[in-house]
């Protein structure tokens, strides 16, 4: 069996004892290992809502890291004090650019707060363009390089190149794929690559279909004719799978999706567990 909890997003169930934030991060359980996909953006929502669900991080076999910002990595130093020492880490090599949210006023830093010299005294660093498998069953996809749809974008998020401001290309944003007896699920941190971009890639690379999707889809910023597009691609393409949108969604995203999918959709805040 393969068991998914979520541990950290931005809503909560009422009079819950779980805590929330803008961020997300997820416990994967599987016959072969135990890992963490994100961390949360402040390490201290990650620690309390582990607590509560009897997730004990000292034994997670590996940490992978969606891409840099700072809402999926900012529990990253909370999460190494309580790691065994030089435990794995997957991520995209394109994970330390500086990254900012820029408006009107200063720039401000949003990408993970540890240098690889850092990282490099805790963790076994493994970053990869291309997918790799991370415990028996469970993959990263790769840099989404072909993006012919749309991307998952935020106006503001920017980086620093020659001294000019240019739009995050998001290079880094990788998400995770589990294999199961049924079929295979999907895990997002963000989606900035574009879900049907990512969903592309998954069937280019994975055999068997996609059952499910879980986590961040950041369609929250999509037009009307962005979810229609998503909508018809995942009724005719993809076989109408199991949702589970969180995160970067947007109200408005999900409720599109209820009303096509119905049923197949289904909340996931802090404490979802998904077995597969």
């Amino acid at each position: 069996m393969l068991e998914i909890t979520c541990v950290v997003e931005d809503t909560i169930v009422p009079d819950s004892a779980l805590r929330s934030e803008h961020g997300i991060a997820f416990y994967i359980k599987t016959p072969g290992g135990r890992l963490l996909f994100d961390t949360g953006e402040s390490g201290d929502v990650l620690v309390h809502n582990a607590a509560h669900l009897h997730i004990d991080l000292s034994q997670i076999d590996a940490l992978a890291l969606s891409h840099a910002h700072l809402d999926h990595t900012g529990g990253v130093p909370d999460v190494l004090k309580r790691t065994r020492p030089m435990i794995p880490l997957y991520a995209s090599p394109d994970i330390f650019r500086e990254r900012f949210v820029r408006s009107l006023e200063q720039p401000v830093s949003y990408c993970l707060k540890l240098s690889r010299d850092e990282l490099e005294q805790h963790v076994d660093l493994r970053l990869s363009a291309d997918p790799v498998e991370i415990v028996p069953g469970v993959w990263t996809t790769g840099e989404i390089t072909d993006r012919t749809s749309f991307e998952g974008r935020g106006n503001m998020h920017q980086i620093r190149v020659d001294g000019e401001w240019k739009p995050d290309p998001y290079r880094d944003d990788l998400s995770l794929v589990l294999e199961t007896g049924d079929g295979l699920v999907v895990l997002l941190g963000c989606g900035h690559a574009g879900l049907l971009n990512i969903l592309r890639q998954v069937k280019r690379h994975f055999d068997g279909d996609i059952i499910a999707i879980a986590g961040g889809t950041h369609l929250a910023s999509a037009t009307d004719a962005m979810l229609q597009q998503a909508i018809d691609e995942l009724s005719t393409t993809y076989n109408r799978p199991r949702l589970y949108p969180n995160h970067c969604t947007g109200q408005r995203a999900v409720n599109a999706l209820a009303d096509a999918f119905g049923s197949q959709v289904q909340p996931c805040p802090p404490g979802t567990i998904l077995t597969f």
